[in-house]
């Protein structure tokens, strides 16, 4: 049997925290970047997301944050686009929940986002008309419990 020559194994690499509990500077965007909301995870290190300019686009998770910083669908992530593809793009930078709110604050955001979703139902628009989701119980009710 071969001998051992790494310093560990998947353990140690599931170990590992980079220190991402630590407050870090706000990064905007620049030119050739926007803001996005992911839609669904597609698998293979893909996602669909809606952008703010108003396209959606099939996003691809560069190596540097594959394994690393999970995205799910709902989060506000910073893509930097294609000039030669328009409907492609690459996530630069998952934005934590407190810099997504602050990003809202700040205007860079639109105030029809929502934030704090599984799904990104503030860009898709979808009025639903339908009945409450809760119960209302009178006091009597109440007591008689």
């Amino acid at each position: 049997m071969p001998k051992n020559k790494g310093k560990g194994g998947k353990n140690r690499k599931r170990g590992k925290n980079e220190a991402d509990d630590e407050k870090r500077e706000l990064i905007f965007k620049e030119d050739g970047q926007e803001y996005a909301q992911v839609l669904r995870m597609l698998g293979n290190g893909r996602c669909e997301a809606m952008c703010i300019d108003g396209a959606k686009r099939l996003c691809h998770i560069r190596g540097k944050m594959h394994k690393k910083v999970w995205i799910a669908a709902g989060d506000i992530i910073l893509v930097g686009l294609r000039d030669y593809q328009d409907d492609k793009a690459d996530v630069i930078l998952k934005y934590m929940p407190d810099e997504a709110r602050l990003l809202k604050a700040y205007g860079e955001l639109p105030e029809t986002t929502r934030l704090n979703e599984g799904i990104a139902a503030g860009i898709d628009d979808d009025d639903e008309a339908g009945p409450d989701n809760y119960i209302e119980f009178e006091d009597e009710d109440i007591d008689r419990i």
